[in-house]
């Protein structure tokens, strides 16, 4: 598949890219929510109850993230966007900020970034900011003193308006339609691939196995199908 003839590409990432990172996944085997279930500390009321217990509780997530780095996939995404000849959108399902540590550019993250700090007063002016420091209590907001939390989707929230309404806008255009290391199958991104396919898009599956719901399949790991993926078409 010669990708470099597509003008209108959006690719979907999940947890599955960032395994050669070092990173698992989050519903698989070893996965944050397969140990856990949904825990009241990964849910909004959890942190209107306890904010502390929702800091503890995705600290070693946090501490994980900082101590990896982006791997071949993360990589071949960003070449894929430099010599995309037309409009190219990165939407991810994941926290880990590590499109953009790689250095992609036009990246929509439905369920934020867990590198960034907000703070939880909807009044406040805050505006949401990078911090990898490490807190061993409760961070208060410079501004007005209520707790800062993780610049994250909760259990229980919306998707942030700008992600959502930016991938929603590009699958209205679409003509190749990217889905990596994910099923696709958590919303709103399982009604991502058929956007794409209303849009006339072709929808690629690029995942350990497939589901069934692309039309067509590379199976096996990220860091070794994107980076042939997209030296193929740059060879054309």
């Amino acid at each position: 598949m010669n990708w470099t003839s597509f003008s209108e590409i959006v690719v979907l990432t999940g947890a599955g890219i960032s395994v050669a990172s070092g990173l698992g996944t989050y519903r698989g085997p070893g996965g944050l929510w397969e140990e856990s279930g949904v825990a009241p500390a990964a849910t909004a009321q959890g942190f209107v109850e306890d904010p502390w217990s929702v800091w503890q509780f995705f600290l070693p997530l946090l501490e994980q993230v900082l101590e990896v780095q982006p791997n071949a996939a993360h990589q071949a995404l960003v070449k894929m966007e430099e010599c995309c000849r037309g409009e190219f959108l990165l939407v991810t399902q994941n926290v880990d900020g590590l499109h953009t540590v790689a250095g992609s550019k036009n990246v929509a993250e439905l369920h934020g970034n867990i590198r960034r700090r907000r703070c939880s007063n909807p009044n406040c002016s805050l505006e949401p900011h990078y911090d990898t420091t490490i807190p061993k209590q409760l961070p208060l907001c410079p501004n007005c003193g209520q707790p800062l939390r993780p610049d994250i989707v909760l259990f229980g929230e919306m998707i942030p308006v700008d992600p959502g309404h930016r991938a929603k806008r590009a699958l209205r255009t679409v003509n190749l339609f990217l889905a990596i290391g994910t099923s696709g199958t958590v919303m709103p991104a399982a009604s991502f691939v058929r956007s794409a396919e209303y849009a006339g898009a072709l929808t690629v599956e690029m995942n350990l196995a497939a589901s069934g719901a692309f039309q067509t399949e590379l199976l096996g790991p990220a860091e070794e199908t994107l980076p042939a993926l997209v030296e193929a078409g740059l060879d054309y």
